[in-house]
């Protein structure tokens, strides 16, 4: 499905309620499975955590479990079976997914003892899965590899006989997604410690009562309404709901980064209010996004619709993401005259003065790489030209309704 986004402006007031983020849902959903007793409210309706919920709840009698195009239930669901005594599974996804590395988490738990083994190509899925009780505690993994690595350990850490103490070796990647996974674990009782490099989770057999959990709403998902409203009137006023102030979510930055786009972040209860106000808008921005990657589309996207230059850099895990996120930025931005140079860890967009003439006089079509981001990072831009987003089916993966929302707050969308 391809869909023509027209030139549009967006109503000065609207209100949008985005589901349960997807980050903490699936943490949740895996310790859920390891916890009955655990009550999930607000989870995310996204295809990635309906694949998790879905693998979760395979019998014994399933062998192959598929997980298409979602990693973190990949390598969430890798450590999940690991631990599922006298049973064997066979984990596989999209041929994507089988060009992802699985190779540093695998390595880890067979440090531990498990038994996995790969079916097709050595360090990618598939792999083959036999379940074991495992006894070894101690386990080390190089810190600047993608954080769901060191997260699938820490989730079934709870369940080893001796819990887990994991040594992170070098710089850590991703710290607000390991203090996330922490914090959960600590919601359901379970003791932690995060000391320089070193984590230790200790054991906790069950949870003895009924534990009712609320996920908070997803801070990806709102990084398209703050590059909306950078991009509209002053004025402008988007609500979001539900939001937490003191969020798990590392993106949750967004708050913050946007200031300096002229979006202000106002905290209401469980809701955020984000407003356009005047401010002189920079002509370049460095940005560190080590600890936020997710993000970094958006972020260079706004950019180019402002017309300003940004330096992005922490961006080595976007190259294992859906797509090279690196390259698919380059090509796609290029094709509307912006001008960007890449590394294998950083983003640089030339800035452009005046910002309104340098759009195409034809209409460009975005490709979006099976990549549910790109689809979501470019549609902000028909607040300043015609664009075409083709597959724009991929949002299912983490925003189901974001087409939806959008023509809700005033952007005029067709299918050609």
């Amino acid at each position: 499905m391809n869909l023509l986004l027209k030139s549009s402006t967006v109503n000065l007031q609207s209100a949008i309620s985005i589901t349960g983020s997807k980050s903490e849902t699936n943490r949740l959903l895996l310790l859920q499975a390891l916890y009955p007793n655990l009550i999930l409210e607000n989870t995310s309706n996204s295809e990635d955590s309906e694949v998790m919920a879905k693998a979760l709840s395979t019998d014994y009698q399933t062998e192959l479990v598929e997980v298409n195009h979602a990693g973190t239930a990949m390598r969430f669901l890798t450590a999940f079976f690991a631990i599922q005594e006298n049973r064997e599974v066979v984990l596989t996804g999209s041929s994507r997914m089988q060009e992802r590395p699985i190779k540093i988490l695998v390595d880890a738990l067979r440090q531990l003892g498990a038994e996995i083994s790969y079916e097709l190509n050595e360090g990618f899925p598939p792999i083959r899965i036999k379940g074991k009780k495992l006894i070894q505690n101690k386990v080390s993994l190089s810190a600047n590899v993608s954080s769901q690595y060191i997260s699938a350990l820490l989730l079934i850490a709870p369940k080893l006989e001796n819990g887990l103490e994991l040594t992170l070796e070098g710089e850590i990647t991703s710290v607000p997604y390991i203090k996330m996974t922490l914090s959960l674990l600590n919601e359901i009782g379970v003791e932690t410690s995060f000391v320089g490099n070193k984590i230790t989770v200790k054991s906790l057999s069950y949870v003895p009562n009924p534990l009712p959990l609320i996920v908070e709403s997803d801070w990806s998902s709102a990084s398209y309404f703050y590059s909306v409203i950078a991009l509209s009137e002053i004025g402008t006023e988007i609500t979001l709901s539900s939001y937490k102030k003191n969020s798990l979510q590392g993106d949750s930055v967004l708050a913050e980064i946007y200031k300096d786009f002229g979006v202000e972040t106002i905290f209401d209860n469980n809701k955020i209010h984000l407003r356009r106000f005047q401010i002189p808008i920079p002509k370049s921005l460095i940005l560190n996004l080590n600890d936020s990657p997710d993000i970094a589309q958006t972020i260079a996207v706004t950019c180019f619709g402002l017309g300003i230059g940004c330096h992005l850099t922490g961006l080595h895990t976007l190259k294992i993401k859906e797509t090279d996120r690196l390259e698919a930025l380059k090509t796609e931005l290029s094709k509307l005259g912006a001008s960007v140079s890449i590394t294998n860890v950083s983003l640089t967009l030339q800035s452009y003065s005046p910002p309104l003439e340098r759009f195409p006089k034809d209409v460009v079509a975005i490709k979006t790489y099976q990549d549910h981001r790109m689809a979501m990072a470019f549609a902000p831009l028909a607040l300043k030209t015609d664009i075409i987003i083709e597959e724009a089916e991929v949002v299912s993966k983490s925003y189901p309704a974001f087409w939806i929302d959008l023509k809700s707050i005033g952007f005029a969308i067709e299918e050609v």
